[in-house]
C-alpha cells in the first residue's frame, strides 16, 4: 500500500470518483444492458468490479466517494456499496442520459467544491483491473504532486506488448515527481506503429484515470468547451435528492454535448501530465483480455463455474447455471448462462458485439436483462413461462418490501420455500411460513414484505392474459418508483 507519511498528502482528503456508466456489451452474456460488467464479479469471484475499485483505494486518505452511474442502475450501485459498507459514505449522481467522460467529470468536480474549494479528485473507472495496488497508490501519490501544481494528470501504462486497440500518451519534458508532461495523444495505431510505441519507452497505453484539482479542470473546461460546463452546472443545480441518490436534471443533460475528457480537455490544455504506471492493469474489454489475466491450469486454460474439461487448450469456459463440458477444442470462449451461451475463438471475441446488435435489432430480451433480473427489493427469476402462465423464483431480502400493487391482467399464486412472508391483501394482512401459501386476484391490491432476518424465498405462479412486466401498477413503493 502507499506510504502516506511521505508529507505530499497526508495533509489532504483525496475525493475518489468512480465513473459507473458503461455497457460492456463485448462480455455479453454475462454483461447485459441493465446488469453491466461493473457490477459482476469477473476478475474477483469475492467482489464485483465497483467493489475492487473502491478497495484499491484502501490506504489513501481519501473522502466518501462519488459515483457517477445511469438511472437504470442505480439499485445496483446502491446494493453494491451497501454490501461493503460505502453507502452511508458515498453520494450517487444518477445520469439520465450518458453524455461521456468530460461532462460525468465536470459534475463530480462540482459536487466536492461544493464541500472542499480545493478538492483534489482521484477519477478512476469502475470496469478496469489492476493487479498490483501497491504499485497503483504509489504512482496516485506521484499524480497527486503534480495535481496541486496545477498540473491535469493521467495514468499512462507502461506497455506490455504493442496492442491497437488502446490509445497512446506519447510524453514530453520531465516535470519530477516521477512525471511527464504530455506531448501528445495518438489515436488507436496500426499493428507497425504498435510496435514501435511499445518499444520506444516514451509512449504509454492511455488507461482513463486521472488525479485533477477540480477547480483546475472545470477551469480549463470552462475556457474549452464552455457549453458543457454551463449545462453541467445547470443540470447539477437542477438536481433533486431520491432517496440515497441525486438525480441530475434530464433537460440540461440533454442539451450538454457529449465528449470524453481526452478529447474536450486534455488534447488541447497546455497543462495535461502522464505519471507512468506498471501495475498489471487491464480494462478487461473482451473475453480474451479476462483469459489473458485469470489464472491458468497446465493446459492454459481458465476455467469458472461447473466445468469439466478434457484435451482442451488455451480457452476460456464459464458456466453460471448447470455443468458445461468441453472436448478436444482450443482457443475457444465458451460462455453458459441461465438463458444464453456463447461460442467464439478466442481471437475473434471482440466481434461479440455483432450478436449484440442482431439482438438489439430483433427487440430480443436477451441484449437488456438476463433471466434473473435484480429489484432493490432482492432478485426473481423466470423459472418457466407459456402461454397464459409463468413461474418465478422471488427472493426478498431481509427487512425489504415489495411495491403496494395491482394486476389488471393476471392473478398470481404464492408459496413460501424459505423464511417468513408478511402479505398485505385488500384490507387484510397476515403472515406465511414455510410451506404455506396464498392466492391474489386480478385486480387486488397487494404487497410482499419480509419481516425476518435470512432471505424470504417463494415461488410465484402467474395466471392470465397478459404476463408482462408492464402490468404492473404501483400505488406506493418505499423506493419511489410510483
Amino acid at each position: 500500500m502507499a506510504d502516506v507519511e511521505t508529507g505530499r498528502i497526508h495533509d489532504m482528503t483525496l475525493v475518489p470518483v468512480i465513473l459507473a456508466g458503461g455497457s460492456g456489451t463485448r462480455l455479453w452474456p454475462l454483461s447485459r444492458q441493465l446488469h453491466p460488467k461493473q457490477f459482476l464479479p469477473l476478475a474477483d469471484s469475492q467482489r464485483t468490479m465497483l467493489q475492487a475499485t473502491l478497495a484499491r483505494l484502501e490506504g489513501l486518505p481519501c473522502a466518501g466517494p462519488i459515483v457517477v452511474s445511469h438511472e437504470e442502475h442505480r439499485f445496483l450501485v446502491a446494493e453494491q456499496l451497501r454490501q461493503i459498507g460505502k453507502l452511508d459514505q458515498a453520494t450517487i449522481l444518477l445520469e439520465p442520459v450518458a453524455r461521456g467522460t468530460a461532462p460525468a467529470i465536470a459534475l463530480a468536480a462540482l459536487h466536492a467544491l461544493q464541500r472542499d474549494p480545493e478538492a483534489v479528485l482521484i477519477v478512476l473507472s469502475a470496469d478496469q483491473v489492476l493487479g498490483d495496488v501497491g504499485a497503483f497508490q504509489q504512482a496516485a501519490l506521484r499524480a497527486v504532486a503534480l495535481a496541486r501544481q496545477g498540473w491535469l494528470v493521467t495514468f499512462g501504462v507502461v506497455p506490455t506488448h504493442a496492442e491497437t486497440g488502446y490509445g497512446y500518451i506519447e510524453r514530453g519534458e520531465a516535470l519530477g515527481e516521477g512525471g511527464y508532461a504530455v506531448a501528445r495523444f495518438v489515436e488507436k495505431p496500426d499493428a507497425d506503429r504498435a510496435a514501435a510505441f511499445a518499444s520506444s519507452g516514451a509512449h504509454y497505453w492511455n488507461a482513463g484515470m486521472f488525479v485533477l484539482g477540480a477547480r483546475r479542470y472545470l477551469d480549463e473546461l470552462g475556457r474549452l468547451a464552455p457549453a458543457m460546463r454551463s449545462a453541467c452546472e445547470q443540470a447539477l443545480a437542477g438536481a433533486r435528492p431520491d432517496l440515497t441518490f441525486t438525480r441530475l436534471d434530464r433537460a440540461a443533460l440533454e442539451g450538454c454535448p457529449a465528449d470524453s475528457i481526452d478529447y474536450a480537455v486534455l488534447e488541447k490544455t497546455d497543462r495535461a501530465a502522464v505519471v507512468p504506471l506498471e501495475a498489471a492493469w487491464s480494462d478487461v474489454g473482451s473475453w480474451s483480455a479476462l483469459w489473458e489475466i485469470g489464472a491458468k491450469d497446465a493446459d492454459g486454460n481458465v476455467a469458472a463455474g461447473d466445468v469439466l474439461l478434457h484435451d482442451v487448450h488455451d480457452s476460456y469456459v464459464h458456466g453460471t447455471s448447470r455443468l458445461v463440458a468441453a472436448v478436444g477444442v482450443r482457443d475457444v470462449v465458451l460462455v453458459e448462462t441461465k438463458d444464453a451461451v456463447l461460442l467464439a475463438h478466442r481471437d475473434r471475441a471482440q466481434d461479440v458485439r455483432h450478436i449484440v446488435q442482431r439482438l438489439q435489432a430483433q427487440d430480443r430480451p436477451e441484449h437488456r436483462q438476463h433471466r434473473e433480473v435484480y429489484r432493490p427489493w432482492g432478485s426473481y427469476d423466470s423459472i418457466h413461462a407459456d402461454a397464459r402462465y409463468q413461474v418465478k423464483r422471488i427472493v426478498v431480502n431481509p427487512g425489504a418490501q415489495l411495491s403496494l400493487q395491482l394486476h389488471h391482467h393476471r392473478a398470481e399464486h404464492w408459496i413460501v420455500v424459505q423464511g417468513t412472508a408478511r402479505v398485505t391483501r385488500g384490507d387484510e394482512t397476515f403472515l406465511l411460513t414455510e410451506n404455506q401459501s396464498t392466492y391474489i386476484p386480478v385486480g387486488q391490491p397487494h404487497r410482499l414484505e419480509n419481516p425476518g432476518v435470512i432471505p424470504l424465498v417463494m415461488i410465484e405462479v402467474q395466471t392470465g392474459s397478459y404476463l408482462g412486466e408492464d402490468d404492473i401498477v404501483r400505488l406506493n413503493d418505499a423506493y419511489g418508483r410510483v
